[in-house]
């Protein structure tokens, strides 16, 4: 495997896109998407111009740079080994280094304080438990709630929870459970804390109370859900009559599938493969990815514009039409995998591959999931294979079939082996999961038991608040336009024609 180990000199020295985006990515876990990126004379830069705008970056010319945040903006110019690591900081350090780069989470909180009285509740987090997920805690705790987090062993920073520990947080993580400690941990949180609130994961915290402790379900006032699978499973639920306490879905919002999802786990996982596999594994190579979703297309956006050949597998017609009109092959599953280099899953559903797609696929292929859920590649199926808690690559010798690599060993591949989803992606996800907070808490005891999303007033808040911290804005309409319903563009001209 290519390490990132001899990336010394600037983007622009370099000329090289691939390598210095997965250097600054896994450094810092700060997000291209939506930052600014200066170099010297642009159009000098054609190549590395197209592929920052293609990861979500504006371009500038580095000598007319025009006053908006510093804060977004990545001096191309600057060598990748002057920034520091934050792989390498304290849980403290990193926490504070996630914090400073927070700054919409930081003003919906001072917003909702104002309005939503915090103060006693019960609130347990099921969470990947990382830097910026800290930074939720802390708000909510200084808010007065009181906070717990579960986090499981496969997606746990240790730094980070005895920090959050020595903060006064009860934390429930580490990565030395076995299966059955992670459960009697999940159990043993929901017991101490008895929560009101639950702010959850692949709906795995509140079903877990439905099943194992239905008493504490009755004192609950809702459930707010990050995850598509989350969302999934409690529709499910609501349509077996199942579903006893409302449930915010805030992965429904534009502000999280729309930017978590396309620009965060399209990103990070990209990057992460990047730092296991080689900066360029993407060059050349026969992608499939499994999933047009947001998720799956941020990701193949992404490889494409690092010289990867892609093609879309989707069961939904719609989606892969999507797909063509963005310029990508759409082939069914049986086709595709055969000539892949790469197998990407990226759907949130159960045996997505299987284990006859994986005796399909050629020698050596790589074989990965991206966002994901337990068993998305069918490793059930394999008996002689043994996961372990993060581990970058395995080799997976396929019943009948050929030996692939494995990375992350088939979960998702940013939160176990990478950092998790940039900083100000999780920014803007948190934002929307506050709110989520405070509309359960503004409207307890009135809400049905069913799935409730956020109005889109509390999407263009939180957006309002982005575009400002980056220096720019949304444009504002004329106040009166004359609009009326019955002036039809016959009676409007008849008119015109009349006073003429």
């Amino acid at each position: 495997m290519r390490t990132m180990g001899n990336m010394k000199k600037s983007i622009t020295a370099d000329s090289d896109f691939a390598a210095w985006a997965a250097a600054r990515s896994q450094k810092t876990n700060r997000s291209l998407a939506g930052a600014r990126l200066a170099i010297p004379e642009p159009q000098e830069h054609a190549e590395i111009k197209f592929q920052a705008q293609q990861w979500g970056m504006t371009v500038e010319d580095a000598t007319m740079t025009d006053g908006h945040s510093e804060e977004f903006l990545c001096d191309g110019t600057q060598s990748i080994d002057s920034i520091a690591d934050m792989r390498t900081a304290s849980g403290l350090e990193a926490m504070e280094y996630a914090e400073q780069h927070m700054p919409v989470l930081r003003d919906t909180m001072d917003d909702l304080t104002t309005r939503v009285d915090f103060s006693g509740i019960r609130i347990a987090v099921c969470l990947i438990l990382e830097p910026k997920t800290a930074i939720l805690l802390r708000k909510l705790k200084a808010a007065g709630a009181i906070v717990g987090v579960y986090c499981g062993p496969d997606s746990t920073d240790p730094r980070v929870a005895e920090q959050l520990r020595r903060e006064g947080i009860t934390v429930e993580s580490s990565r030395a459970w076995t299966a059955e400690q992670a459960h009697e941990a999940a159990l043993r949180l929901l017991d101490k804390i008895q929560p009101n609130i639950i702010i959850d994961d692949g709906a795995s915290f509140a079903r877990l109370a439905s099943f194992e402790r239905p008493e504490l379900t009755a004192n609950l006032i809702g459930v707010a859900e990050e995850t598509t699978s989350g969302v999934r499973a409690f529709q499910q639920m609501q349509e077996a009559g199942a579903l006893t306490y409302p449930v915010v879905a805030v992965n429904d919002s534009v502000l999280k599938t729309g930017f978590d999802n396309a620009h965060g786990t399209g990103e990070t996982c990209v990057t992460t493969m990047q730092r296991i596999l080689g900066e360029h594994a993407f060059d050349g190579k026969n992608v499939t990815v499994i999933g047009y979703g947001p998720v799956g297309q941020g990701f193949a956006r992404r490889i494409r514009a690092l010289g990867a050949e892609v093609t879309i597998c989707d069961i939904d017609p719609v989606a892969s039409l999507k797909a063509v009109f963005d310029g990508f092959a759409a082939q069914d599953i049986d086709e595709a995998l055969p000539c892949a280099d790469m197998v990407v899953s990226a759907t949130g559903v159960r045996h997505t591959v299987t284990l006859e797609h994986m005796r399909a696929m050629h020698e050596g292929a790589a074989l990965a999931v991206i966002g994901g859920i337990a068993n998305e590649i069918a490793l059930d199926e394999v008996s002689d294979f043994t996961p372990q808690v993060n581990r970058d690559t395995a080799q997976l010798i396929v019943p009948d079939g050929p030996t692939l690599t494995l990375i992350a060993d088939g979960d998702g591949v940013n939160y176990t082996v990478g950092g998790g989803n940039p900083i100000e992606i999780m920014d803007l996800s948190f934002a929307v999961q506050a709110s989520a907070v405070a509309y359960l808490l503004e409207h307890r005891g009135t809400l049905d038991h069913t799935l409730i999303r956020l109005d889109a007033a509390t999407d263009q808040r939180i957006a309002a608040s982005a575009l400002k911290a980056r220096g720019y804005r949304a444009s504002h309409a004329v106040e009166d336009n004359g609009y009326d319903w019955r002036l039809t563009r016959f009676a409007e001209n008849d008119r015109e024609n009349a006073d003429r």
